[in-house]
């Protein structure tokens, strides 16, 4: 068993114990940012003369040389034998370079180095995240740059209300998306702080430069507490909740996905590599990636609502309990990347049934805001018009047909306000494309909103933040 902090005890730790204690098996994903920052420290140390320009050298050979062993497989991460990354990193940077290698640990402690390492970690994964994010939004924007004319009914309660088009109803999801993003950018700035120098709590009596560390690291400076470096789990807990809500928005456009492929909507048709079949009813083709991106959403949520409980009671500073962060923390991380693309694989491939849109808008009566409006203009009282396209949806009900679809005579029947030029008022054509408002789904309107998201994503939005300081 390889520890870091043998020399106070006087026997063996029990081996259940051990084990119990170890998170080698988790947190040996931290090797890079492991050796990413103890090459920061030891380059900081040895302008400082804390160590000399031969050790230096000697230590950042070393550490390049384990990174390199154990990405080739050369070297294998022994979980029987060490008890975290750090004391593996240590040990084999001691094996190889002997004296020099016992220097590293100098001027730092593991609680300030995990910190530093789960922050390293945890931004490489918001940019990543946000990079696909950003790769969901384009395909999003395709989308809707190409179907600003597919009319479809847009729903309230699951019941058909208005008639909108698919470049609307997508442009809904791009706004969720963007706004994940915001937060991924918001996320970089308050968590791009360097632990590294804190110690256990209360600093070092060392002369680091913890400046010239954090300017290594990229990143904008030191924290200012070293009670709270070691203690702070905010920016993982802040991640963990931009995720969950990246899920819950990945989960309703699922759900929305799931019910257009549905015999009895058929909006939608799914490409065969995002879906599966029945071992039992050979007609089935199954919304799989759609269902389970919706079902691992409650995961993401679990992992965020596991470190709150976590951290919920802990005192200052560092507390054991802090080293259940990482399993849940990389759950969640590798699950919604994993959602992120797949998902924007299923949506780049599927196919849109536009006939059996526009049918199913027609069919809705999703025009009778638009007759009453018609009203309105001839002078009706809204209140009053709505009644009359009340009575009027019920006459087609039990005719069983569409407001369109009557003759001039059957809506006079109803009220002599109607003329001929009812049916180009409620037609699809005209109810989507005299919504012009900023926001609304007419034609133009849309293609303003869009060419102001083609702006935006040729921003580098975090590539600023890591350029800035």
């Amino acid at each position: 068993m390889a520890q870091l902090w043998g020399g106070r005890f006087t026997k063996e730790t029990d081996q259940m114990v051990y084990d119990f204690n170890a998170s080698i098996g988790f947190d040996k994903r931290l090797i890079s940012q492991d050796i990413q920052g103890s090459t920061a420290h030891v380059i900081m140390l040895a302008k400082q003369g804390i160590l000399t320009d031969t050790e230096k050298t000697s230590i950042l050979e070393g550490l390049k040389g384990i990174l390199e062993d154990v990405k080739s497989g050369r070297l294998e991460i022994d979980e029987k034998k060490y008890e975290d990354i750090h004391s593996f990193v240590e040990a084999n940077l001691i094996d190889r370079i002997g004296e020099a290698g016992k220097k590293l640990h100098t001027g730092r402690s593991r609680n300030d180095q995990v910190a530093l390492d789960m922050r390293l970690y945890t931004r490489l994964q918001v940019t990543e995240t946000d990079e696909l994010l950003k790769e969901l939004l384009e395909v999003i924007l395709t989308t809707m740059e190409e179907n600003t004319e597919t009319y479809m009914p847009g729903f309230t309660h699951l019941q058909k209300a208005q008639p909108i088009t698919l470049s609307h109803h997508y442009g809904a999801y791009f706004e969720m998306f963007q706004r994940d993003r915001q937060r991924m950018a918001d996320i970089y700035k308050r968590m791009n702080y360097c632990p590294l120098g804190a110690g256990a709590l209360a600093g070092t009596t060392y002369p680091l430069d913890r400046d010239y560390s954090a300017e290594l690291l990229g990143f904008y400076g030191p924290t200012l507490n070293s009670m709270d470096s070691v203690a702070d789990r905010d920016y993982l807990i802040e991640f963990l909740s931009a995720l969950a809500t990246v899920m819950m928005h990945l989960s309703r456009f699922s759900e929305e996905i799931i019910i257009w492929n549905s015999n009895e909507y058929q909006f939608v048709e799914i490409d065969d590599a995002y879906s599966t079949g029945s071992s039992i009813m050979p007609q089935k083709k199954n919304p799989d990636i759609a269902e389970l991106v919706r079902g691992k959403t409650g995961r993401v949520y679990g992992a965020l609502m596991s470190l709150l409980t976590t951290m919920k009671g802990l005192p200052l500073a560092y507390n054991k309990d802090m080293q259940e962060d990482k399993e849940v923390a990389f759950d969640a991380m590798d699950t919604v990347k994993d959602c992120l693309t797949l998902f924007t694989g299923m949506l780049k491939t599927m196919k849109f049934k536009k006939g059996r849109m526009a049918t199913s808008a027609m069919n809705g009566f999703t025009n009778a805001t638009d007759a009453a409006d018609y009203l309105v203009g001839k002078g009706v009282p809204f209140r009053d018009a709505h009644g009359i396209i009340g009575r009027l949806v019920l006459y087609c009900i039990e005719k069983n047909t569409s407001i369109d679809a009557l003759s001039l005579e059957e809506l006079r029947s109803i009220s002599d306000k109607f003329e001929e030029d009812i049916f180009d008022a409620v037609s699809l054509k005209t109810c989507v494309e005299k919504r012009l408002t900023v926001g609304a789904p007419g034609p133009e309107a849309m293609r303003q909103v869009i060419e102001k998201h083609k702006q935006y994503l040729k921003e580098d939005t975090i590539g600023n933040l890591m350029r800035s300081k």
